[in-house]
């Protein structure tokens, strides 16, 4: 993959021109404390590492101007006679040829090394991303598939337990009336059940066996409907009522959660 932006690791901005001056006269400094002790030899060192130090932290065109000016004042101050620059010898030849190629055959490593290391960041971060959208999008995918095995489950156990049918609950009627509505629909037409605009509205749907359950018990389940074990009361005759036991399942599919009231066989 070929990486464009791989030539701007460096930082932008005057920061780095800074910490190049900084890093020049520090060079200066330092070789001008030595100098009593070394005299003429390796004038342009302390240069070489400066530049090749500010090479690393600042890039290439700081690292430059460093080497430049490193070979001006390495042979003003540093090579005999001192403080001259109207005398050209051997010296300031040797100079002038070995600190030149020396440091630029450094940076320019360092360079390629520095684009290199940014070009492989680059590319692990795009990797990076690109994982977490494929973890993201296989998430939804799971999810996605979840919601539709849970749908068909719901529409299995209706289809299912159609006859026992007592009550269908959205507990988001708004968000979920049209699913409500269609699965109220298949047990009516499937069961004689009884359906009303009313029961879109509250997300409630009445199944074939509503009609057979005492009113009270059918009124408390339509307001506190939890999913478990119940006990209501059928009719069993003009003035008589049996208990029946009934079950309560909680189904999350896309259009929401339901619950869904039938009794046991």
């Amino acid at each position: 993959m070929e990486v464009r932006n791989s030539r701007r690791w460096a930082s932008r901005g005057r920061n780095r021109w800074i910490v190049a001056a900084g890093a020049l006269v520090a060079a200066a400094t330092i070789r001008t404390i030595l100098h009593p002790l070394l005299g003429p030899i390796m004038p342009g060192t302390a240069f070489l590492i400066a530049a090749v130090l500010v090479e690393y932290y600042c890039g290439l065109g700081p690292a430059i101007c460093v080497m430049i000016t490193g070979l001006c004042l390495a042979d003003y101050l540093f090579v005999p006679p001192y403080g001259r620059i109207d005398v050209i010898d051997g010296a300031d030849i040797k100079l002038l040829v070995s600190y030149p190629l020396i440091t630029i055959v450094v940076i320019t490593l360092v360079e390629r090394l520095r684009r290199a290391q940014y070009r492989a960041e680059l590319l692990a971060a795009v990797a990076q991303s690109r994982y977490e959208m494929l973890l993201r999008h296989d998430n939804e995918r799971l999810l996605a598939r979840r919601a539709t095995d849970e749908m068909h489950r719901m529409l299995h156990h209706i289809a299912q337990y159609n006859h026992a049918l007592i009550l269908i609950k959205a507990l988001d009627p708004i968000a979920s009336a049209p699913t409500a509505s269609f699965v109220a629909t298949v047990a009516a037409a499937s069961s004689g059940g009884v359906i009303d605009d009313e029961s879109f509205l509250t997300g409630l749907a009445f199944g074939a066996m509503h009609a057979q359950v005492h009113q009270e018990d059918l009124a408390q389940m339509s307001a506190r409907m939890l999913p478990g074990r119940h006990r209501l009361r059928f009719v069993s005759g003009p003035e008589d009522w049996r208990p029946v036991e009934c079950v309560c399942e909680r189904f999350t599919t896309p259009s929401g959660e339901f619950l869904i009231l039938r009794a046991e066989e």
